[in-house]
């Protein structure tokens, strides 16, 4: 396995960002981290941590899709708020391996060192998109093929396409599942499921499902206002794909938030699923395509409880949150955000 731009973490990186204080443990002092990096089958195997923790802090991806860029900046605000969480009887430190994060940044670098144009530059990133997700592939497939669960904190939602496919052949590989292909549902402003024009954070889904890795499919929170026809007519003539809008769901009532949530873990119930969270669903979230209407973050925190402890759960990818966006927009609080995310989904998965 190739993984030339992923960084392992040791317990020197992990407890560097972590404010020891007497009478307490935070989750820093107890997270697991990789034995032997030259040997990570063996160390994944043999590590008694049920979920693998990475990152991918990106924004290649959100770039090729003409996005804002600063997706690459919530991952270390995201662990100093996670690391700095209490270990405690209703979340134990120990059940986590923090494996590292990709850096992709010297990639981004030479494209804008060297890309001409609009159009190259825009070129370059799609092309760039593909490395990413021969790497991330790789990762998550390792993971699942030992039995693991990973939980992807990101960077672009480019990046379900390849935690989606890793994550089908690993469990295929474990014997988990009788075929290469699982389920997903995302609460998502946006489908996410693009025409195939070159890969970006926008078509992530659309070429999982075409290469055969995403059987079945459902967003919740969807805006009617960003929805492409030809996005529309795609969900609406193939049964294997299904949506619940925001406005039908907030506005014409036609379901509660958690019916809209039972609705997708049913819909999604016959094998191994992802679980998909855009923090730009969330009113108000610094992410690349922000919105002042959305979902609350206490919603959110539902959405990843109720489908964590209702589904056969593949993989947690949470993606598209930032601290710093490229044209300047900040936000303090998107690493806690996302931290109080990854603790309801590991106490959903124990409950």
């Amino acid at each position: 396995m190739s993984l030339p731009h992923f960084k392992f973490y040791n317990k020197q990186d992990v407890l560097s960002l972590t404010r020891i204080r007497r009478f307490e443990t935070k989750i820093g002092e107890r997270v697991q981290v990789i034995a032997d990096t030259q040997q990570l089958d063996q160390s994944l195997k043999s590590c008694s941590a049920p979920f693998v923790l990475l990152g991918i802090p990106e924004d290649i991806g959100v770039l090729a899709n003409l996005g804002v860029g600063g997706t690459d900046t919530a991952w270390v605000p995201f662990l100093q708020a996670f690391l700095n969480t209490q270990s405690n009887d209703f979340f134990e430190g120990s059940s986590i391996l923090l494996l590292g994060h990709f850096d992709f940044s010297p990639i981004k670098h030479l494209i804008e060192q060297h890309a001409g144009g609009f159009d190259e530059r825009l070129e370059a990133y799609r092309h760039a998109v593909n490395q990413i997700d021969d790497e991330v592939e790789q990762l998550i497939h390792t993971i699942t093929q030992n039995g693991k669960t990973p939980i992807v904190i990101g960077g672009g939602h480019n990046n379900a396409y390849p935690c989606i496919k890793g994550a089908a052949k690993g469990l295929y590989k474990s014997g988990a599942i009788p075929i290469a292909q699982i389920n997903a549902i995302n609460l998502d402003a946006h489908a996410d499921f693009r025409p195939m024009e070159g890969r970006h954070s926008g078509n992530g889904f659309s070429y999982a499902e075409a290469d055969g890795y995403l059987e079945k499919y459902c967003v919740i929170g969807l805006h009617e206002n960003y929805l492409p026809q030809n996005v529309w007519m795609d969900i609406v003539n193939n049964p294997f794909l299904d949506c619940i809008t925001y406005e039908d769901i907030f506005l014409h009532e036609k379901r509660t938030f958690l019916q809209a949530i039972g609705h997708a873990t049913g819909f999604t119930e016959d094998t191994y699923c992802a679980i998909e969270l855009d923090m730009d669903a969330i009113a108000n979230s610094n992410s690349s395509a922000a919105s002042p209407v959305g979902i609350t973050l206490t919603q959110a925190r539902q959405y990843i409880s109720f489908t964590a402890a209702d589904s056969k759960v593949a993989y947690l990818h949470i993606c598209e949150g930032a601290s710093q966006l490229a044209d300047g927009r900040t936000c303090h609080y998107t690493g806690k955000s996302i931290s109080y995310l990854v603790t309801d989904f590991v106490k959903a998965m124990f409950s």
